[in-house]
Parts: C-alpha cells; structure tokens; sequence
C-alpha cells in the first residue's frame, strides 16, 4: 500500500537501504540487486550515483539553481548565463534537468541514476552525468549499451529516453517500471500545486502562474503539444 502523499516526496515509509547512503522502494531495491549482479557478470560495474530524494532535497536543488548556487545547463549540456534569463526562461533552464519539487519520480524510490563506476574511475574519476558520458566516446557507453539489451529483463526502463520537448534526455536515469505505475497512477496536479504553494520555493509566483503548462510538459513528460 503507497501512501497518498509518498508521489510528493513527503513520505518515505516504503523504502530500504541498498548500501552507500543510497535508498529504494523495497521491489526495486530487489530486482536492482539482481542486474546489477547481472551486469556484473558482463563485466559492467553498476553502481548508483542518485536514487530516493524526499521533497525538501529536491526543494533544495531547485532553490541552489534558481540563486545560481548550482549552474543552469541547456539541452545540450552546454553552461546558461542565468543573469541573462528572464524568470519563466529560468524555470525552463532548471526543468530541463531538474524536476519541481513534488514532481520528481526520484520521490518513489523506484527510480535511480546508474553509471559504471570503474570505468569513470579509469578516466579520472569525475563524473559530471551528462550525455557524453554515455555516448560513444563516454566512460559508460558501454553501460549505456548493456542497458539497451538488458534493462527489460529486469523490469527496468528509462522514462527519458528521448527529449520530447520538456526534459532532457537522461541514459542513467531508471525507473522500476512495475512499481512506477503505481506511483504513476497517484500523481494529482492539484495536490502538486498546494504543495508548491506552501513551499518556501525561490521563483513560487513565477512556477504558479506558469503551472499548467508545466505539468504536462516535465512532469508527466508529455513534452511540448503541437
């Protein structure tokens, strides 16, 4: 049983330890184990770079990128000027990589961030989880192969496999698809909304007036409607 606010971020009740300060939701923890085991056999050392963020981690994340804390990147990688921005070009910058709080499915515990931890060490040990990393040419392109053939196997797939206009594309980034759903199913924007709404969120006014747009384009990944 999920409870009602857990797709928030605001409740961590259904989740387990999976080692190195790293959670999961219990189904996915389990058949995490199981292809990582499996890809360890290939020879690809999975390892976990993110996996559950509650509401205020991710509140937190958007608060450092919308003061500049954190750096804003473009689709393609590439560094923003946010002084340059205006506040709803500033919204989509932060969007393109980071969700709203109470929007991310990193508040499941069904989904997580992967990379092949020997391979990067090998390279410098710098990872900054960017496409190039897991394209040709990148420390996990063979990851990122591995898990083209291997993912399903394990009831594992990628939400952001293609930018449709909204979120960026994210190889590392999997998601517990039977588990998932349920959260899926659960998503309200109106409770999303009340929840921004009481936040002590940098840009609140600006995301408010501009919420009905957003919620299908980054949170369910509908991206832009022709």
């Amino acid at each position: 049983m999920i409870h009602a606010d857990a797709w928030l971020g605001l409740n961590d009740q259904h989740l387990v330890d999976v080692g190195n300060g790293h959670q999961l939701h219990a189904d996915a923890a389990h058949a995490f184990k199981a292809m990582q085991s499996h890809a360890a056999q290939d020879g690809q050392d999975m390892q976990i770079v993110s996996s559950y963020r509650g509401f205020q981690r991710q509140l937190s994340i958007w608060n450092r990128k919308w003061t500049g804390e954190l750096p804003l990147l473009d689709e393609t990688d590439q560094p923003l000027d946010a002084k340059a921005l205006t506040d709803e070009q500033k919204v989509y910058a932060i969007l393109t990589w980071s969700a709203l709080p109470g929007g991310s499915r990193h508040h499941w515990g069904t989904d997580l961030d992967v990379y092949d931890k020997v391979a990067v060490e090998a390279c410098g040990g710098k990872l900054d989880l960017i496409d190039a990393e897991y394209r040709e040419g990148g420390p996990c392109f063979a990851l990122a192969n591995w898990m083209d053939a291997h993912l399903a196997e394990h009831g594992f797939m990628r939400p952001f496999l293609k930018n449709n206009g909204g979120v960026a594309t994210e190889l590392w980034h999997l998601s517990f698809a039977p588990t998932a759903a349920e959260f899926e199913a659960l998503r309200n924007p109106e409770q999303l909304r009340a929840s921004l709404a009481q936040a002590e969120m940098q840009g609140k006014s600006t995301v408010l007036a501009m919420f009905d747009e957003l919620y299908p384009r980054y949170v369910l990944n509908e991206g832009v409607t022709a």
